[in-house]
């Protein structure tokens, strides 16, 4: 018997051999060298526009200027590294999301991936005319069907154009999460029953624009079983970040990956990050300390988050998780999702895409035997 390979996931003419996209990380975890590696592999790899300027030398004060022209370098490497499909992620919540966007656009990305917000408004660079012509695709990251409706039905009226697929991302992610606390355990959010739910809230304007609108399954997404799994359920192709951590491409420091390795179930922590979101991280002592009421000293070179109180706050997120990149953890902390104890240890960007494909093909046979069992069952 012939077993079926993982369907291609197709954003108009733009076509991955593989339904998996990495997800954007930052501070610095998703760069050129991880985009690279994923996108060479088949699948569509994402550089993470927040805060890159952090990672360069030189004053505070060019923190802010040096973040797009960074972006601008790191989608060039990679171009120059891989053939393959690069997106960029950049959160709308960012104080300098224009200036990431315009640059994004100009680098003629394959892919924007638009999170941390609703993106019901584009900057000056983005006219209408040039979002309906543009050859970069635009995702909108979301959290509900009802998230979703709002951009279709804003973008529809306003903009006579819609967004080229959806992000919907369940509350097993890591890092920032688009949900209430309580909401984050609730079985009614499940990611399960979001794709279901977003697939349906889009299926009616893509019908109205006769234009194909892809739902990428994200948040908790871990092996080939899950990516079969959310393929069945109407997604086209899945997202993930914490597995991509865990590999020698990755963009982080050795330390940073380690860390995955050795983390406990019991690791994984909900924490209120100072932008004012519920945040997943592996706890350490810096967070601790933190939750004990300790503050860490920062000067703040720029309110890069348009939501970060930082006269109140008890430290800069960004320069934590830049601490964290580099290795150092006593001075910050990683973001991790729900599933990140199960990594066991780190592997090539090539291997680890071989795993899925193979833990894919094989739930054609355990379903095929699963449905022969019922069959003897029931005669």
């Amino acid at each position: 018997m012939n077993i079926p390979a993982m369907p291609r996931l197709r954003f108009g003419e733009l076509s991955a051999e593989l339904p998996i996209i990495q997800g954007g990380m930052g501070v610095g975890i998703s760069r050129s060298g991880l985009a690279s590696a994923v996108a060479d592999q088949g699948g569509i790899g994402v550089i993470s526009a927040v805060a890159l300027g952090l990672l360069q030398t030189g004053s505070a004060k060019s923190y802010y200027e040096n973040n797009a022209q960074s972006l601008r370098r790191e989608i060039q490497m990679a171009r120059q590294r891989t053939n393959g499909l690069i997106g960029v992620n950049i959160m709308v919540a960012l104080s300098d999301y224009d200036e990431l966007l315009e640059a994004a656009l100009d680098e003629d990305v394959d892919f924007v991936f638009l999170g941390a917000g609703l993106p019901l408004k584009f900057s000056d660079a983005v006219p209408p005319k040039r979002l309906q012509t543009m050859r970069t695709k635009v995702v909108p990251i979301v959290s509900s069907g009802k998230a979703a409706r709002l951009i279709l039905q804003y973008w529809s009226k306003r903009f006579g154009h819609v967004p080229d697929g959806f992000v919907v991302e369940g509350p097993k992610a890591g890092g920032h999460l688009g949900f209430k606390p309580e909401q984050i355990d609730d079985p009614e959010f499940d990611l399960r029953r979001l794709v279901p739910e977003v697939v349906k809230a889009v299926a009616p304007f893509a019908d109205k624009h006769r234009k194909s609108i892809p739902i990428i399954a994200a948040g908790g997404v871990y092996s080939g079983y899950d990516i079969f799994d959310f393929l069945e359920l109407g997604a086209q192709g899945v997202q993930l970040g914490t597995r991509f951590v865990a590999t020698h491409e990755c963009d982080a420091d050795i330390k940073f990956k380690e860390a995955y390795v050795r983390s406990r179930k019991e690791d994984l922590t909900i924490i209120k990050s100072p932008v004012g979101l519920p945040g997943r991280a592996l706890a350490n002592d810096f967070l601790n300390d933190v939750a004990n009421g300790e503050k860490k000293p920062f000067k703040c070179p720029w309110k890069c988050l348009k939501t970060c109180d930082y006269h109140q706050s008890p430290y800069c997120i960004a320069a934590a998780l830049n601490q964290a990149r580099k290795g150092k953890l006593d001075k910050g902390f990683a973001f991790a999702g729900a599933n990140a104890w199960r990594v066991d240890r780190i592997v090539s960007v090539k291997e680890l895409m071989q795993s899925l494909v193979q833990e894919y093909a094989s739930c054609f046979d355990l379903r095929d035997n699963s449905l022969e069992l019922r069959e003897v069952v029931s005669a």
